[in-house]
């Protein structure tokens, strides 16, 4: 295989926050990342052209339709077919090629809603997915899947598959309604901050516990995986391998921010699962840890809000 420096790179979701965050920093490398103007992924032969056109070595495949609870239950008619499209049009457009390499990125949604935390690889079709995001789940699934029978048939392609855990970081959502926990706790408190509010209000009882990685971490794995995939195992998780409860999250991004109010606890409010934590051992035996602590990866996130998002 090539120097990860003389690859030919195809990177589809330039443009959400975990392409952003890899290509600052893939600095140097050849990386063709065409907009969804310049590329429909959802068309099989517009996406096969592309690839037997511009021949990468690598696949790092980010893109896909996303939202939230409310935005998949709405529907899901979008996320299975557009998501099951997106994979199946990239991974059959580059093994039809002849593209040696494919990084397929997954999500935790693929674990069964019941499966016993932390969620290990082995796990996946094990049990009943979550219903309200099960479109994009099966979706999900199918792509990983497409790459490990590719890697029963052809051992010599490097189509293989990270699970990332939840993420956060620079180019995440902040809008009030539409993001994801931590960018949405960081505007809160920023918020309060600014207006002088001495409470913030927390949905539930604040002890749910979330895994919640930064992004620079994720595009950390991605470059080294690139480098050489050949020891990546075929499917694994991509996560800092312990959880925080929603409570640590408030108060760390209040000392963060520097916000001395305090917390009050709407017990009214749904909380969603107690816990969604994912087994690190494929990635500790492959030699790769989060090296951003949860302090220095909320400040640098807060530091990109402060810059893009406040006039």
């Amino acid at each position: 295989m090539k120097p990860l420096s003389e690859k030919r790179i195809l990177l589809t979701g330039g443009g959400g926050m975990v392409g952003r965050n890899l290509l600052n920093a893939a600095t140097g490398l050849n990386i063709d990342h065409p907009s969804s103007k310049e590329l429909d992924l959802t068309e099989a032969a517009t996406v096969a052209d592309y690839i037997r056109d511009t021949k990468p070595d690598l696949v790092i495949h980010a893109a896909g339709k996303v939202g939230g609870i409310q935005a998949n239950m709405a529907d899901p008619v979008a996320f299975l077919d557009q998501n099951l499209a997106i994979g199946r049009n990239l991974i059959m457009g580059a093994f039809n090629a002849g593209v040696p390499e494919f990084l397929n990125l997954g999500s935790t949604c693929i674990y069964p809603r019941a499966a016993e935390n932390p969620l290990r690889e082995e796990m996946v079709l094990t049990g009943e997915l979550e219903p309200t995001n099960e479109g994009y789940a099966i979706a999900k699934i199918a792509a990983l899947r497409l790459c490990q029978y590719i890697r029963r048939q052809r051992a010599d392609l490097q189509y293989k598959t990270l699970i990332p855990c939840n993420l956060y970081g620079p180019h995440d959502n902040f809008h009030p309604q539409k993001s994801h926990l931590l960018p949405a706790i960081i505007r809160k408190v920023h918020d309060a901050k600014l207006s002088g509010e001495t409470k913030v209000e927390i949905w539930g009882d604040g002890t749910a516990r979330r895994e919640f990685m930064y992004a620079g971490d994720l595009a950390d794995a991605i470059l080294r995986a690139a480098h050489d995939m050949e020891p990546l195992p075929d499917l694994m998780n991509t996560g800092i391998g312990h959880d925080h409860s929603i409570n640590d999250y408030y108060q760390t991004v209040a000392d963060v921010l520097g916000w001395e109010g305090e917390f009050t606890h709407d017990l009214s409010k749904p909380v969603g699962m107690k816990q969604k934590l994912c087994a690190t051992d494929k990635a500790d035996a492959w030699g790769w840890q989060a090296s951003t602590s949860l302090a220095d990866g909320i400040g640098k996130t807060y530091n990109f809000f402060l810059e893009n998002h406040v006039s």
